[in-house]
């Protein structure tokens, strides 16, 4: 079967946003709200097992003041903080020079004159993902992309397989047409659970532990050529027809 298409992950796949990007925000906006609170990079990188900004919120409200979660206006609390800490991290993005990781660029590009179709399947808010793009490919970044699944696009995010769901629905392509590039456990769990194809790309919160039902694990996409990718895609789609 045929590659026609690449899906990427947006934090921590395309570019490493999560410690000196979302976690700087989170903080920024905690001081400014006057809240005691402040995630070191250990501390963040636990929270990460959320998935989802105002879930994250949410799920740390819960493990500090159990009875502030409690309260009925708990999650509309959390999504206006939320919403601070995204103007917060797209002024960051805006101030600070971001990059790709090494080898995503190529990539991009020579998928893009290879004729391959292009998407984005994240949780991040979308206008996370509208600034990185804007700071890193100018106005060429959204022709580049003909789909972006982003933020509450679907009520479940990864590892629910939704948002790959969600994209593949909109692009009119079956899970075995395509290739996902992930970080994460739970990212790469969504990409398997929507049949999807799915190259682990290991970042700054990764870790080393084995994740299950990859193509590939690699520490980034550095030298790869998109060859590479059509073959790690063939042999998996491959694989599944004869197991099936």
């Amino acid at each position: 079967m045929t590659l026609k298409a690449l899906l990427w992950d947006v934090d921590g796949t395309l570019a490493e946003t999560e410690d000196h990007g979302h976690r700087v925000a989170f903080n920024l906006a905690f001081k400014e709200a006057g809240l005691r609170w402040r995630w070191d990079s250990e501390l963040y990188g636990d929270l990460l097992k959320v998935t989802g900004g105002k879930e994250r919120l949410l799920a740390w409200l819960e493990r500090v003041d159990p009875a502030a979660a409690a309260a009925p206006d708990a999650a509309a609390r959390m999504t206006r903080l939320h919403e601070r800490k995204t103007a917060i991290y797209v002024d960051l993005l805006t101030r600070r020079a971001v990059g790709f990781r090494p080898g995503v660029a190529r990539l991009l590009d020579d998928a893009q004159a290879a004729g391959l179709r292009q998407a984005i399947a994240t949780t991040t808010t979308p206008a996370n993902v509208t600034q990185l793009i804007d700071v890193t490919l100018g106005g060429r970044g959204h022709r580049l992309f003909e789909i972006v699944g982003a933020g509450d696009a679907v009520p479940k995010k990864k590892p629910a397989p939704d948002i790959y769901r969600w994209v593949l629905e909109r692009m009119r392509l079956a899970p075995h047409e395509c290739l996902a590039i992930e970080d994460s456990r739970m990212g790469v769990e969504a990409a398997v659970a929507a049949g999807v194809p799915v190259l682990l790309v290991r970042s700054r919160y990764t870790g080393t532990a084995t994740i299950p039902g990859t193509v590939g694990d690699l520490p980034s996409l550095e030298g790869v050529r998109l060859q590479q990718l059509r073959d790690w895609h063939a042999k998996a789609v491959q694989g599944s027809a004869a197991a099936a």
